[in-house]
């Protein structure tokens, strides 16, 4: 246990230390933190053998649920009202476009049946939050508009969408069924439920133990364990009753982050640590899972719809999507490039491995690849196309983002 404890506080330790070379670098931490997981990994000087996507997959879960949480702490309130119908459309016709597109071309690209081409589309539709925190923020990035509010709501909300859509693909690929007229009521009626127990239930929740929190006399350190508690009590809650968690326990993020009164900021620092902890875990244990020396057997056609998605469906869906809203040009070519992915994709790509279909883990690679390609090209050009399309708000360009 000792050394158990001393190699995870050192593997922590050396990670933090790596947020100073990401921000002189430029380079994604994110992606910094998935090196570091395969250099540990079998094919790397660590030669740590894991290949378990089960205990992955519940841990990842419960990483992912603590990001979002973060996130939606982190979220003021005034963003949302800001951003809200466009993020809503973006989160959801926006996912199923980007994965309808990518899904297409990777059936052509893979030659594999349109299904499978759309169930790699839906893993990798929706942007990701965590990854979109950390490159807006490490980059100073004041953004005109409401460019800033409506990637960041989207990129907190779209993971229902995206979620909703693989698992209910990994069923029809694992049982052989079919999409058809008849069955798209039912569809769309599973993604209400799912979608309205999420937000009914996390935003009551949210406001339930705000006013729990406003109200119970504590020791000023037992309130931020308190509230990540009751989040967890709201998530596996909305989970059990057939809901999104993950839309949840965003959502009582920002119910608390608007009516917490005195232990607001004690709170969010807390969780802004435990989000950074949890992306911590995530990735490097993401990072395990990859092989590098399977990478290649699928790297040309992988790259290939990672470009699809990159500059032909993500663009594509954002500009389809914001029209009602009048969005510049300039606005859209933005958003639309910062459309990062990063765990979310990852993680969905457990879930067809660990399924008893026939998805092996050579669909993970695929995932990896176009994570890959995304947190490099467009992490690292987010600052350079923020300027080239000049969408910067000058006034406030050296100001460090709200966090």
């Amino acid at each position: 246990m000792d050394l158990i404890l001393l190699g995870l506080s050192v593997l922590v330790f050396v990670s933090i230390l790596l947020e100073p070379v990401a921000v002189r670098t430029r380079a994604p931490l994110l992606l910094l933190f998935l090196i570091l997981g395969a250099l540990l990994g079998e094919d790397g000087p660590g030669g740590i053998q894991f290949n378990d996507f089960q205990i992955a997959y519940h841990l990842g879960t419960v990483t992912l649920a603590m990001i979002l949480f973060a996130g939606g702490l982190e979220t003021p309130i005034d963003d949302v009202k800001k951003a809200v119908w466009p993020a809503s459309i973006l989160a959801t016709m926006g996912v199923v476009l980007t994965a309808a597109i990518v899904g297409t071309a990777a059936s052509f690209l893979f030659d594999v049946p349109l299904i499978h081409g759309l169930l790699l589309g839906a893993v990798v539709g929706s942007t990701d939050a965590a990854a979109t925190f950390l490159l807006l923020g490490h980059n100073n990035i004041r953004l005109r508009g409401r460019i800033r509010e409506t990637i960041l709501v989207e990129s907190g909300v779209n993971d229902p969408m995206a979620v909703f859509l693989t698992l209910t693909l990994v069923t029809i690929v694992d049982t052989g069924t079919s999409i058809n007229l008849s069955t798209l009521p039912e569809l769309a009626a599973q993604f209400g439920l799912q979608l309205g127990l999420g937000a009914v239930i996390g935003l009551a929740g949210g406001q339930l133990l705000a006013r729990m929190v406003n109200r119970v006399p504590l020791q000023s350190g037992l309130y931020p364990p308190l509230c990540l508690a009751g989040a967890f009590v709201i998530f596996d809650g909305t989970r059990l009753l057939g809901g999104s968690g993950f839309l949840a326990i965003y959502l009582t993020g920002l119910m608390l982050a608007w009516r917490l009164k005195g232990t607001r900021k004690r709170v969010v620092h807390f969780h802004e640590g435990l989000a950074w902890l949890s992306q911590i875990v995530m990735f490097i244990m993401l990072g395990l899972l990859i092989t590098p020396s399977a990478l290649g057997a699928t790297l040309l056609p992988a790259l290939a719809v990672a470009m699809v998605l990159m500059f032909v469906a993500r663009p594509l869906a954002v500009a389809i999507c914001l029209v009602p809203f009048r969005f510049p040009w300039r606005d859209h070519f933005y958003i639309g490039w910062v459309g990062l992915r990063g765990a979310v994709p990852i993680f969905l790509a457990i879930i067809p491995v660990i399924s008893p279909g026939p998805v092996t883990v050579t669909f993970f690679n695929v995932v990896v690849i176009i994570v890959i390609a995304s947190l490099v090209l467009q992490g690292w050009t987010i600052p350079w196309v923020a300027h080239l399309l000049k969408v910067e708000d000058k006034q406030n360009t050296h100001t460090a983002p709200a966090s």
